[in-house]
């Protein structure tokens, strides 16, 4: 195996960085951090002090001491255009956490002043690199669904959700027509950002829901706030082809056409009962086949770690001069998306998208 990727990350004592950091120490012949921007000089040296890596207040202090394969911008939206022009002057490769911008003007900006000049720019939007979203993929890819016609995400919220549709959907930057609704109700609050719930409390959920029709395929959009860390909401994604179809791990598949033939996604783990060989995720089988195996064994990540794990191994590829896998144009589609998910949920309205200037001609 050759040098480990190097990548230096802006934002180094937010919440996402941890990720990049977690990961990096779990696979120290694939990945190391060079060194972080943190403004804050007491939050840096409680970095420097928790992960050994050394900080820097500015970008361009960092780039002097140690310049990487390229950085990690792992800021908020707002602030993510500033960063992304200022790595794109130096000629560094970027990678962006998402949103790359807070709204339209700001998506379509950075495609006119970093896309059309060529600019050296992934975004890390890790949800189709989780092993069983792979899995599926797989299989949509083999053709056991026939052609895909429709789709139901229920994962997680706006772009994100949107990414996975669209994915799954094999969906490019086709207009589609939106509606959507919101639906409240009680539950019971459960865990957040900053960690379990305290105490017993009632509060309103609000659940999105919205339908986007490219016409002869349809997208289902399906979501609760904080879904994805409640411990009584569950998460769900179905695909429908015209042979077949996937509900959340089950496959209804067709040996021929007058014969069913069901197989479910089954996870295979190292390191259960007395098998010795660390605990790790091995792969996911359907069948007799594997349809994901993990890249990153013997590294100890759960599903999301492998899933940024997997965006850091293929950016460390493209700033190699390999190819993209998810650049500004189709992040910005997913976030242009979104705020059309949120017009048509707002209003009642059926909603049109208009084609955007970094729409593939």
């Amino acid at each position: 195996m050759g040098k480990p990727a190097v990548f230096g990350i802006i934002g180094g004592a937010g919440f996402r960085a941890q990720y990049f950091l977690r990961i990096a120490k779990a696979l120290p012949d694939r990945f190391r951090v060079s060194a972080m921007t943190v403004r804050d000089e007491a939050k840096g040296r409680e970095m420097e002090k928790r992960w050994q890596v050394p900080t820097y207040r500015t970008v361009e202090q960092m780039l002097e001491e140690d310049r990487p394969d390229f950085v990690v911008a792992s800021v908020s939206g707002s602030a993510q255009p500033g960063y992304l022009l200022q790595l794109a002057e130096l000629g560094i490769p970027a990678l962006a956490e998402t949103p790359p911008a807070p709204n339209l003007e700001g998506l379509i900006e950075l495609y006119e002043k970093l896309t059309l000049r060529g600019a050296r720019i992934q975004v890390a939007e890790q949800y189709q690199f989780h092993p069983l979203n792979e899995a599926r993929m797989a299989v949509i890819r083999d053709g056991r669904l026939g052609e895909i016609t429709q789709a139901t995400v229920s994962i997680s919220h706006l772009y994100h959700g949107v990414s996975l549709l669209r994915k799954m959907l094999g969906i490019g930057f086709e207009d589609v027509a939106i509606r959507g609704m919101r639906f409240e109700s009680d539950w019971l609050a459960g865990p957040n950002r900053s960690g379990p719930p305290k105490e017993e409390k009632i509060a309103t959920s609000r659940r999105d829901l919205a339908w986007l029709d490219f016409g002869n395929k349809l997208g289902i959009y399906d979501f609760t706030s904080d879904q994805h860390r409640s411990w009584i909401r569950s998460n769900h994604l179905s695909v429908r082809g015209v042979r077949g179809e996937i509900f959340d791990r089950r496959l209804s598949l067709l040996h021929d056409y007058k014969t069913a033939w069901p197989l479910e996604f089954q996870r295979i783990n190292k390191g259960e009962w007395e098998n010795p060989e660390g605990y790790f995720l091995q792969g996911i089988m359907a069948g007799d086949q594997w349809v994901y195996e993990n890249p990153f064994i013997p590294g100890r990540l759960y599903d999301d770690e492998i899933a940024i794990a997997s965006c850091l191994q293929k950016m460390a590829v493209y700033a190699a001069g390999g190819p993209d896998f998810y650049g500004l144009p189709e992040a910005s589609q997913d976030c242009y998306l979104g705020y059309l998910i949120e017009q048509a949920i707002q209003t009642g309205e059926n909603v049109p998208s208009v084609r955007q200037p970094w729409a593939a001609k």
